[in-house]
């Protein structure tokens, strides 16, 4: 079935479990996060990047994300993740996505506020739920999501008390943060600042986010979520296993396409269900509720919806 973020972020952040995005740019990919899903009976976040759209088109991503979603026996959130044009997370709403994040970390902290406010109201008047991230989270080197790449990460750590700000002025409903987490593979063991974690965890009232969860520990994985991580990115992690999983059946030349997706997908699953149980998602799907969003919203939609439709007819 196909959900909002409000709806399988509330209550991991209630029952201290985190839910897995996993970034799907094809199909092959697209069919072993759901099978996955369905196998563990886990709630499960599918989507793509805006930085990975030249991999697969944000139309053709839907065409098969979507229904794929709606067709479930489990809870599954549509998410854009890093949105980070304005045009580009409209384009996913009108599309059907039923979450986004709007990605203005690297802007000032007051045309962050400013612009995640306005993005919040527009995807709110969708049924839809919105991510904001205040610090930044830095990439690896090589990795498919990005290329910044900080020389000093603490410097870029998000501020607990800006938290609480930033999550009130916004009206976000989750909120990714920087706390020694980075994109891509990771060449040295990171270290998080899992102090930070738990005193924004206690500071504000939405699921905290962490990106850049390819590689780090299982340890690492499990204290981030028992010190208040409610959702974690994932990518590398299945996009390695199912190429990995091609060249081991690709063994000669006469091998076509046909047969290396059973193996790509079966990788995906595998990997995506390790992730699951990690996380303790699996055996979760029943935990979704109905979560309403702002209470404003039913105010705003109409003048909202007007607004929009106004901007994509300039």
């Amino acid at each position: 079935m196909l959900v909002n973020m409000n709806e399988v972020l509330r209550p991991a952040k209630a029952n201290k479990y985190a839910v897995g995005l996993f970034n799907a740019v094809n199909l092959e990919l697209a069919r072993g996060i759901i099978s996955a899903a369905e196998s563990s009976r886990s709630p499960v976040i599918m989507g793509t990047a805006e930085i990975l759209l030249p991999y697969g088109p944000l139309e053709e991503v839907s065409y098969y994300l979507i229904p794929m979603a709606k067709k479930a026996s489990v809870p599954v959130v549509v998410h854009l993740d890093h949105g980070l044009t304005y045009d580009t997370c409209i384009k996913a709403l009108e599309l059907g996505f039923s979450s986004i994040m709007y990605d203005c970390s690297t802007d000032s902290y007051e045309e962050n506020v400013r612009k995640v406010k306005e993005m919040a109201d527009i995807a709110h008047s969708y049924g839809a739920t919105i991510e904001g991230e205040l610090g930044h989270v830095g990439d690896n080197e090589g990795s498919a999501e990005g290329s910044s790449h900080l020389e000093d990460p603490s410097k870029y750590f998000t501020d607990p008390k800006l938290a609480k700000d930033f999550v009130e002025k916004t009206g976000v409903d989750a909120l990714a943060i920087a706390v020694g987490n980075a994109h891509g593979a990771y060449k040295l063991p990171p270290k998080l600042d899992f102090e930070r974690i738990r005193t924004i965890a206690n500071t504000v009232d939405v699921p905290l986010v962490l990106h850049g969860g390819s590689g780090l520990t299982d340890t690492d994985f499990k204290k981030a979520i028992q010190e208040g991580i409610s959702k974690v990115n994932i990518f590398t992690d299945i996009n390695v296993a199912a190429v990995e999983a091609e060249f081991k059946k690709f063994s000669s030349m006469d091998k076509g396409l046909i047969d290396l997706i059973p193996a790509a997908v079966e990788a995906v699953k595998q990997e995506s269900i390790k992730k699951m149980k990690l996380f303790s998602s699996d055996g979760k799907a029943d935990y979704a509720t109905s979560a309403p969003l702002s209470s404003d919203v039913e105010m705003i939609t109409k003048l909202v919806i007007e607004e929009v439709k106004r901007r994509l007819n300039k």
